[in-house]
């Protein structure tokens, strides 16, 4: 028997898993969270079998469907603004005018929207990071896609893809998530969020990934009033048939695409393994696994800053945060990341309600032989993109010091 003991960890015994899971799982969300997270469970064990099998686990007929439910969603919004133009043109003059711009407003709402940036995004352009876009080309070209048209840098402990407009791609980079990368692991993650243009998810789709938001915004207007009075009370029980239907039809949409989605991420963990090395796929994921230190870590810096800070600088003296925050994830030790991957297995940990469990996408890797890295990035490379990410670096680490830091 051999207890493990890190002061800053739980304490545990490697070989009868004694203490491995103080906690125990947490209390299980209720409603379309619970819903998603279990056909993610399903659906990723499910793939996992196939893969490993040598099966393609490829697509089946339940996108089209997928499809048509969206097109309905998106049918259901022109029919608001037609009856809101007929109530306009019909009730000129007169109150019928109110009934159509109410309606009208409603399908202006629920429209299908194109992703864009906002005004307080970070964005690093191609001339500003050439270095950075130069690596992600590279890793583009290796998966036979290519790369992106602007990147945007956050403090979130994640990373993702998405299009812009009809054509545009863009890629958004953690900043906390980042940091706390090797080189190579940092080539593990550019080459899953990159393998996710190169496969089919119809959940992210033009046509689907825009249902989705639109039935989003459903749910926000039929949301019971808080605190209601008589009247509140019985405007929350005439929704709740609406809200219920509403709700069937986002866990169909989430039913019919989970299999297109989970294959989609397996896929993408095997260009992160191609391009970034097998080790370095399998390493992102024991960061990704350990992501609640980066957020207590964080947390605990920024109060320190805040209340030790310089004089006149109590909560402005970002200096020296992300190395702080590096410096604590390096020391974790094995024992923390072996204890972690098995309480993953037991609660099935996901980076999110899309994601397959995480020790399912690992052991997919590692029982396949070795792949080596397509893409190196060596101490060089990294100075000169560390170089290029220095004054958003500072800019972000100041934010987050003066408001505080939210978690992932």
């Amino acid at each position: 028997m051999e207890i493990r003991s890190d002061r800053r960890f739980t304490t545990w015994c490697t070989a009868c898993d004694w203490n491995v899971d103080p906690q125990g799982p947490a209390e299980e969300k209720r409603g379309l969270s619970r819903v998603r997270r279990r056909i993610a469970h399903h659906y990723g064990e499910l793939l996992f079998t196939e893969l490993r099998a040598g099966k393609s686990g490829g697509r089946t007929g339940s996108g089209l469907l997928a499809y048509v439910i969206a097109l309905t969603v998106h049918g259901l919004t022109c029919v608001l603004a037609a009856v809101g133009v007929w109530g306009l043109i019909a009730g000129w003059g007169g109150l019928g005018m109110v009934f159509g711009l109410f309606f009208l407003a409603m399908a202006w709402s629920l429209r299908p929207r194109l992703n864009r940036l906002s005004d307080d995004d970070r964005v690093l352009l191609r001339d500003q990071a050439p270095e950075l876009y130069a690596l992600i080309d590279e890793i583009a070209a290796a998966q036979g896609t290519r790369g992106v048209d602007a990147v945007v840098v956050d403090v979130d402990a994640n990373a993702s893809v998405t299009h812009l407009g009809l054509r545009r791609r863009l890629l958004t980079l953690g900043l906390p998530l980042w940091e706390v990368l090797s080189p190579q692991q940092r080539v593990a993650l550019l080459g899953h969020e990159l393998g996710h243009f190169t496969n089919g998810d119809t959940r992210y789709g033009m046509v689907v990934g825009t249902a989705f938001r639109t039935l989003d915004t459903w749910l926000r207007y039929l949301r019971p009033i808080p605190n209601p009075n008589a009247i509140h009370t019985l405007t929350n029980l005439a929704c709740i048939p609406l809200r219920l239907l509403v709700t069937a039809v986002v866990a169909l949409l989430d039913l019919l695409t989970a299999p297109s989605s989970q294959r989609g991420e397996y896929l993408a963990d095997v260009a992160s393994a191609r391009t970034g090395s097998t080790e370095g796929a399998t390493g992102l994921m024991d960061r990704l696994l350990v992501g609640d230190s980066i957020v207590t870590t964080l947390n605990r810096e920024v109060n320190s800053r805040r209340i030790h800070g310089r004089s006149g600088t109590a909560g402005q003296d970002g200096e020296g945060l992300w190395e702080a925050l590096a410096a604590h994830m390096d020391s974790i030790p094995e024992s923390e990341y072996e204890r972690q991957r098995r309480v993953g297995a037991l609660r099935g940990h996901c980076v999110d309600a899309t994601h397959p469990p995480t020790h399912l996408r690992r052991r997919l890797l590692l029982d396949g032989p070795p792949v080596p890295a397509l893409v190196t990035a060596d101490a060089a490379r990294s100075e000169r993109i560390a170089g290029e990410l220095a004054g958003l670096r500072g800019t972000l680490a100041r934010e987050v010091v003066r408001d505080g830091y939210g978690g992932l």
